[in-house]
Order: structure tokens, then sequence, then C-alpha cells
């Protein structure tokens, strides 16, 4: 395995680790040069440094274009940098960090806001309305109309399952806010890296012009060398009288 010695870090790497210069877009070969004005053309490069290199380029163009960088866009620049997944899966995050109280007031909120329980509550009224007023009349009665205990009951009921809900919802709001946080940084990083792919390839199309304009250059001047090394041709001779 032919190796080769990086140009900025002075180190040895295996060739398939390094990048020529001049193969490098030319704003981040400007950065390069910046810090080292006597690499060459044909100085090498070794990925990890080329990496450093465009996580700063990265990090100039969000602070030209959004001012002084958050740590959002610092998170993005580093995972540019490191060749992270910015992608993760926020809800398995939360439910693998969740306590009993916030397992119980999710399932409490799930249960107090279905069919299931507005059906059984019902029954369970009708049912408490029919016991006191048909089977235990009188004095026998434990509630009798207008059934102050069972409105005891229910004021309890509300005053406990209105703040196990909102628990619930706020830590649903924690869990959206996380997920729309990880939905920004997808999408900036995604944005970089479609400029960044412009880039190269508009850098790779002008390459490839002034390569296609040199050879039309090249065959322009063969075919004026062959028509100058082309023998005069001889006028017709006068016909005989």
């Amino acid at each position: 395995m032919s190796t080769s010695i990086c140009g900025i870090s002075k180190r040895e790497f295996p060739s398939e680790e390094l990048v020529p210069l001049s193969a490098v877009r030319p704003k981040i070969a400007r950065l390069i040069r910046h810090d080292h004005p006597g690499l060459a053309e044909d100085s090498a490069v070794c990925l990890a440094e080329l990496n450093r290199y465009r996580a700063e380029y990265v990090r100039q163009v969000l602070e030209a274009d959004m001012g002084e960088i958050s740590t959002l866009e610092s998170d993005v620049v580093r995972s540019m940098e490191e060749h992270e997944i910015l992608a993760d899966n926020i809800d398995k995050h939360f439910d693998a960090h969740t306590t009993l109280g916030e397992r119980l007031s999710d399932k409490i909120a799930s249960f107090g806001g279905s069919w299931t329980f507005i059906i059984s509550f019902g029954g369970f009224l009708f049912l408490w309305v029919i016991v006191n007023v048909l089977l235990l009349r009188g004095p026998a009665s434990p509630d009798p109309y207008p059934f102050i205990f069972l409105n005891l009951i229910l004021s309890c009921i509300a005053a406990l399952q209105a703040p196990v809900i909102m628990m619930s919802q706020n830590r649903q709001e924690v869990k959206d806010r996380a997920r729309g946080e990880n939905d920004y940084k997808i999408n900036l990083k995604a944005e970089l890296e479609i400029r960044h792919l412009h880039e190269k390839i508009d850098y790779l199309l002008k390459q490839q012009s002034q390569r296609l304009f040199e050879i039309q250059q090249i065959q322009l001047e063969q075919m004026e060398e062959m028509i100058s090394k082309r023998p005069a041709s001889k006028p017709p001779a006068p016909p005989s009288a």
C-alpha cells in the first residue's frame, strides 16, 4: 500500500486517505492556503484535516447568514465534521427516561380522553341514579336526590384528573419541542450539504469546460499544422489548341 505525507499535519497516511489540494473546492482551498501558504497545488491533504476545514467553512457560512451561531448550529457543524447522523428517534429516547408518575399520567390522560371512559362513566352515573332512586328509596338510600355525594365524587375526580392531564400535556410539549429541534438540525444540515453539492458541481463543470476548451484549442492547432504541411495543389494546364 502506497503512502504519502499530509501537507498540513506532516504525518504519513495511505494514498486513499489523501486528497490533492487541486481537487479541493476553491473556497475551502483558500482557507487551507490562508493557514498554510506554503502548500503547492499538488500537495496532499488528509481527510481528517480536510473535514476540519470543511466544518470551519460551514461555521463561517452560518455566521455570515445568521450572525452568532447557537448550540443547534454548533451541533450541525460538529456532525458534519465527524460524519454523524442527526436523525434520532425522539419518542424512544423519552420513553427510556420516563418515571413511574409520567407513565401513569400518560395512561390516565389517554384513558380520560377515550370513548371507553365516556361510556363507562356514563354507565356508572346511570347505575348510581337507578340504585339511589328506584332500588334504595327513602332513608335507606346513601345518596338521595339531588345526589350531593355524587357531586362530591365528581368534583374530586375532576380536581385530580385536570392536573394529571396537564402533566401529560407538558411532557408532550417537551417531546414536541425536542422533535422540532431535531427536525431543524436535520433540515439545516441537508441545506448545507445541498449547498456544498452545488458548489462542487459548479467547480467540476468549470474544470470540465476548461479541459474541453483546452482540447479544442489543441485540435485547432493540429488542424492548422496539417493544413500548413499540406502541399500546394498545381494549377490546371491550359487546354491545347
